[in-house]
């Protein structure tokens, strides 16, 4: 349920351009699985992994992501 809600949500979650260049996400327990194929983006995501996890988790009230896998 929440994948879906994530999904559907994504651009307002992390913004437009981040949203454009992800293709899937895909939600398994509490690991978050984003794919990209563009290589500063993938780079940007790394970087900031904790500061995306914090942004999903206090978008959705509730902690959903615990840790995110970017591929």
């Amino acid at each position: 349920m929440n994948e879906l809600r994530m999904r559907q949500e994504w651009e307002t979650i992390v913004g437009k351009t981040i949203s454009k260049y992800t293709r899937n996400l895909y939600l398994s327990g509490k690991i978050l699985t984003i794919y990209t194929d563009v290589a500063p983006l993938k780079q940007e995501l790394v970087a900031g992994k904790e500061q995306l996890i914090n942004s999903i988790n206090e978008y959705f009230e509730e902690r959903i992501v615990e840790e995110i896998n970017i591929k």
